[in-house]
């Protein structure tokens, strides 16, 4: 059975990329082939081999299928801005289908388990008028929330949640990734998005020390996506 999800997130900095790659580990361990995409990513950092970005290359490392960098991250830009005003300082086309065709590219390599991860939140501008969600819209992908456990998360999560209903997509699950384990009342808030987000959750990720995805994929369980068909 094939699946592929798009991996998004409440905000930037919350663990998107750590999730992924355990995601991808976890579905590694149980014998699925894997595949990942990063098409756009900012922040990237000049090498002997070009423009690397290091969540792009965590992706990389854990997928099983012969996949290079330029697959996995077709665009990169140095600045760690947005993406769309990088993409617009160097003059590269930004749209939607510029991120679509090479995602299908990866798509078609026919891995057991992909994924597509996105660049911060959900409503990412891309060039004109689009966002980075009418990626997933384009190809149809069910969404993955990763949810930063930190002050405000709930409502961040919830009105993340009603965009992707909004836009026509399929919540999949959600991630708790605690990224601030000082929250207050942390099982309440816990228990508040369990009850009202739409979706089941995959895994309560807690902070760790060293987040490899190894260590993030013993707390994930992808037997209940099955649970959002």
């Amino acid at each position: 059975m094939r699946e592929a999800y798009f991996v998004t997130g409440t905000d930037t900095e919350i663990g998107k990329t750590t999730v992924a790659a355990g995601l991808l580990r976890a579905a590694r361990i149980v014998g699925r082939s894997t595949a990942a995409a990063k098409p756009v990513a900012s922040g990237c950092e000049q090498t002997p081999d070009g423009l690397r970005n290091s969540d792009a290359l965590a992706l990389l490392g854990e997928c099983s299928l012969p996949l290079t960098y330029d697959e996995v991250n077709p665009l990169a830009f140095a600045p760690a801005i947005a993406p769309h005003l990088a993409a617009h300082e160097t003059g590269v086309d930004l749209s939607v289908e510029a991120l679509a065709a090479p995602v299908r590219h990866v798509l078609g390599k026919g891995a057991e388990f992909t994924l597509v991860e996105g660049a911060g939140g959900w409503r990412v501008p891309l060039a004109g008028a689009a966002s980075l969600s009418d990626l997933p819209i384009t190809l149809g992908l069910p969404v993955i929330l990763v949810v930063g456990v930190r002050l405000g998360c709930i409502n961040h999560a919830l009105l993340t949640a009603e965009a992707i209903a909004r836009d026509g997509l399929r919540l999949a699950g959600w991630v708790a990734n605690i990224v601030d384990p000082a929250t207050s009342r942390l099982e309440e808030n816990l228990a508040t998005l369990a009850e009202r987000l739409p979706a089941p959750c995959l895994g309560r990720v807690p902070h760790l020390a060293e987040a490899t995805p190894a260590a993030v994929a013993a707390y994930l369980d992808l037997s209940r996506l099955n649970l959002a068909m």
